[in-house]
């Protein structure tokens, strides 16, 4: 029998969305190997942005862009035929090659900004527009789309929340996989496929054994910030009109 090609499907989120539950889902696949953020390092060593553990993140590495590329691309263990990569759409820097991510089957995981801001500056204080990844998902988005003449997967965090079967189901029929009963639940705890991040950022998910209930969360935005928030809505809705529906 002819080798199974592998799919390598790259889930490009924002900050403060459900992406690390979304990695716990796909990790809990038998079929599954998972990568978190795996640009992260490099990214970081370039802006030198003021994160949580920065020092720590560029320490474990990888640094070198073409490395981390590598790694995403190498073959996967025996016995597993997806590799699903939790990826931050942020960490695609402006001057970063594209073209290596047509080797990828690229989705899309968004957040209401006006839920991703108030808590995102918990963390980091003074976000940019870059920052939150809107810019590089629409962008990513339209470059997809011209490669491939199909509209990617996209899926909303607030969907899957409220209906988790439903929008994983939707979302593997969309990449052409199985859905199984295990991407619904996984064990608590951090992994050891876990970025030297998850201290500063996993707090929540490392507790959780399944996608939680959706709750509204009316944090007010601060006014120096409502401009930021206006023009992450416009790219917002630009993708969440193509998302897939239950």
């Amino acid at each position: 029998m002819p080798e199974q090609i592998p799919l390598r499907l790259a889930m490009w989120s924002g900050p403060r969305n459900i992406s690390t539950a979304m990695m716990r889902s796909w990790g809990n696949r038998p079929d599954t190997i998972v990568s978190d953020e795996p640009l992260y390092a490099h990214y970081l060593s370039i802006t030198r942005r003021d994160h949580p553990g920065a020092a720590e993140v560029i320490q474990a590495g990888p640094v070198d862009i073409d490395e981390a590329i590598g790694r995403l691309l190498a073959p996967l263990p025996p016995g597993k035929t997806i590799f699903y990569q939790k990826h931050m759409a942020h960490h695609l820097l402006p001057n970063m090659d594209r073209k290596w991510l047509n080797q990828l089957t690229n989705c899309f995981l968004l957040r209401d900004p006006k839920q991703v801001i108030p808590s995102y500056i918990k963390h980091v204080a003074d976000p940019t527009l870059n920052d939150t990844g809107y810019p590089q998902q629409a962008e990513l988005f339209d470059l997809v789309r011209r490669w491939t003449g199909k509209i990617p997967p996209v899926i909303d965090a607030r969907d899957v929340l409220e209906n988790p079967r439903g929008i994983l189901s939707r979302l593997c029929e969309a990449v052409a996989v199985p859905f199984t009963d295990a991407m619904l639940s996984w064990p608590p705890g951090l992994r050891p496929t876990d970025g030297i991040w998850a201290k500063y950022w996993y707090q929540e998910v490392q507790t959780t054994t399944s996608f939680q209930p959706y709750q509204e969360k009316n944090r007010p935005v601060p006014p120096h910030l409502a401009e930021l928030v206006r023009s992450c809505e416009q790219l917002y809705q630009q993708l969440y009109s193509y998302r897939l529906r239950a």
